[in-house]
């Protein structure tokens, strides 16, 4: 049963989002008795909620409170107001992502010491190896259930529109070709259903095949009785005392009225806008810079993954909307090969748009119509995709700001979400791009077609993990190397992006944080 806690109650830990990083962490600590707090600012929704349409759980589920976009990306042109599709929800983006569950690779962790100084770039080296983390990203493959050696499950079949980018990739050379690893059930698992194949996975799993913390861990968690969520709850700001320990969150609740719950620990855990936006926003006379920025890098650094979405028109149907959104990937391209003109690697994942959603991204202008658009979305039956995902370098002015004037409905400076692309982002990008063409001419395409950017769905870094206090927010636990009863336990800790989906690595953290709180707490260390 759910617990209810006091909100004068000190000993509870508060956790600020309830998506892959703050969901896994409230049910990692109810099941070592430790009590929590979630704070979730957006709606709490049941898997009867969900809908298999687009535009529907688009306008339901997602973050649309306005941001502003800026610098030299194509979103901040395409989209001014909405950086980043992310979800506002019991769950967070853990409802809306598609599945695919990678690891990162060993030099990933390494990128400067593997590269040394790139002129442009903020980079750094993890605080910690794939050699640390791998027994966790054992752990956390078991614990979502991704198909693969870690559970025994078969990866996912693969349907027609990854046959065909597969087919092409062979006869390009290409051979690391697979339908997964995804935390999507290929069979019953984890009192979870197999996937069905219906092809709305970024809308949110209507049987709960796929992986979420909305019916996964958050109801574990409540069932413990050692943790309450409070959806609808938006943490306004953290404060502390005059030792500079944090002691509470201040936090609007759904009629708008500020409430206060105090706390033993808080753990962040936001995404990686509304996470350095609180830290920012709770400045104070002893922190006159932002709660953990005494580096001065909470909000730098944020990264979204070098991408592109690639379409090819095939001679005969392919119909890429049967099947799981994200069923196919091909790695090749995957290392730190410098010979290609960046570093880093990048992923060809691929992916099938809904009818909507492919005439959205066409053309994202407000006159995006006439007879080139009309002709293409008429061979939509005919269409495979793919979604580039490659290493995002980080750079100090990239980075999340407050705006000076406007305001949201709390009050609050909304978010300013400022990219610049790095020259080995674009040449990684274009090479990605003349990867993808190669293989879709060589299984005889028609016409390939580069989307113009959309709104990010990976956001990662802002406040970065780092050996030393000067060069990040928080050491290798997520801790603020500042404040030791203050975590961040999001993609916001990523010290560099990697070219994997960062969902895995989210939940491997978060379960790694969650040991090493219990243990200090048990020390008595917090």
């Amino acid at each position: 049963m759910a617990a209810k806690f006091s909100q004068d109650d000190g000993d509870v830990v508060v956790i600020i989002g309830s998506g892959a990083g703050g969901g896994t962490l409230a049910h990692a600590l109810a099941r070592q008795g430790i009590r929590s707090v979630v704070l979730e600012a957006g709606k709490r929704f049941e898997m009867s909620d969900i809908e298999n349409d687009e535009w529907a759980m688009f306008n339901k589920i997602s973050w649309l409170d306005k941001r502003i976009a800026t610098g030299g990306w194509d979103v901040a042109r395409n989209h001014p107001n909405l950086p980043a599709w992310i979800v506002k929800a019991v769950g967070g983006s853990s409802v809306h992502w598609a599945g695919v569950a990678l690891r990162f690779r060993d030099f990933e962790f390494r990128m400067r010491t593997e590269n040394g100084d790139i002129k442009g770039a903020n980079l750094l080296d993890w605080p910690l190896s794939y050699e640390e983390l791998e027994p966790w990203y054992v752990k956390a493959e078991k614990h979502m259930g991704v198909t693969g050696p870690s559970t025994g499950m078969p990866y996912h079949q693969w349907h027609n529109s990854f046959k065909v980018l597969a087919t092409g990739a062979q006869r390009v050379g290409y051979k690391e070709i697979q339908s997964g690893p995804m935390a999507i059930n290929t069979q019953p698992y984890d009192s979870r259903p197999g996937c069905m194949q219906i092809g709305f996975c970024m809308q949110g799993c209507r049987i709960g095949a796929k992986w979420s913390t909305l019916y996964t861990d958050i109801p574990r968690a409540e069932a413990t009785g050692n943790c309450e969520v409070r959806p609808q709850s938006m943490a306004l700001r953290i404060e502390h005392d005059a030792r500079g320990r944090v002691t509470g969150v201040v936090y609007a609740d759904a009629q708008g009225r500020q409430q206060r719950q105090k706390a033993r620990v808080v753990c962040v855990a936001g995404n990686s806008i509304e996470s350095p936006r609180l830290l920012l926003n709770s400045e104070s006379s002893m922190f006159k810079d932002g709660l953990a920025n005494s580096s001065g890098q909470v909000g730098r650094n944020y990264m979204c993954h070098t991408t592109a979405g690639i379409y090819a028109v095939l001679p005969k149907p392919v119909h890429m909307y049967r099947g799981t959104t994200c069923a196919g990937i091909i790695s090749d391209e995957s290392y730190n090969d410098t010979s290609r003109g960046f570093v880093g690697g990048y992923r060809l994942e691929i992916l099938s748009l809904g009818l909507p959603f492919m005439s959205a991204f066409l053309d994202p202008t407000p006159q995006g119509w006439g007879r080139g658009f009309t002709a293409k979305m008429e061979r939509y039956d005919h269409m495979s995709g793919v979604w580039l995902c490659g290493e995002d370098l980080p750079m100090e002015s990239n980075r999340i700001t407050l705006h000076g004037s406007e305001k949201d409905q709390y009050g609050l400076p909304i978010p300013v979400v400022h990219k610049d692309d790095h020259a080995f982002d674009n040449a990684m990008r274009d090479h990605g791009v003349e990867q993808t063409r190669k293989c879709y001419e060589a299984v005889g395409a028609t016409e390939v077609i580069r989307l113009p950017s959309y709104p990010a769905s990976h956001n990662m870094g802002t406040n970065r993990m780092s050996a030393k206090a000067a060069d990040g927010v928080v050491n290798k636990w997520g801790q603020s190397h500042d404040i030791p009863n203050l975590f961040v336990s999001d993609g916001s800790q990523f010290t560099t992006s990697g070219g994997q989906n960062p969902t895995l690595t989210i939940v491997a953290l978060a379960l790694r944080q969650a040991e090493h709180i219990g243990s200090l707490l048990n020390q008595r260390a917090l």
